[in-house]
């Protein structure tokens, strides 16, 4: 169960990601970088969250070490 929220966290991140990553293509995200210096929030809120979800989802996917008993 909790690799596949994991999977489901991670996937979403990524989706985010290229969300992200398409809005920073878009007119308004070139205006606010002209005028403002930085890309529009929507953008970075999106590559936020993505990166966020990639990390989470990683995490809840990646085998965790159990200590050896010697």
């Amino acid at each position: 169960m909790r690799k596949s929220v994991g999977v489901g966290i991670l996937v979403l991140g990524v989706a985010f990601v290229i969300a992200g990553l398409e809005s920073s293509d878009s007119l308004a995200s070139r205006f606010s970088r002209l005028f403002h210096g930085s890309p529009t929030d929507r953008t970075l809120g999106y590559l936020i969250l993505g990166v966020v979800g990639i990390v989470i989802g990683a995490s809840m996917v990646w085998p965790r070490r159990r200590p050896r008993a010697d």
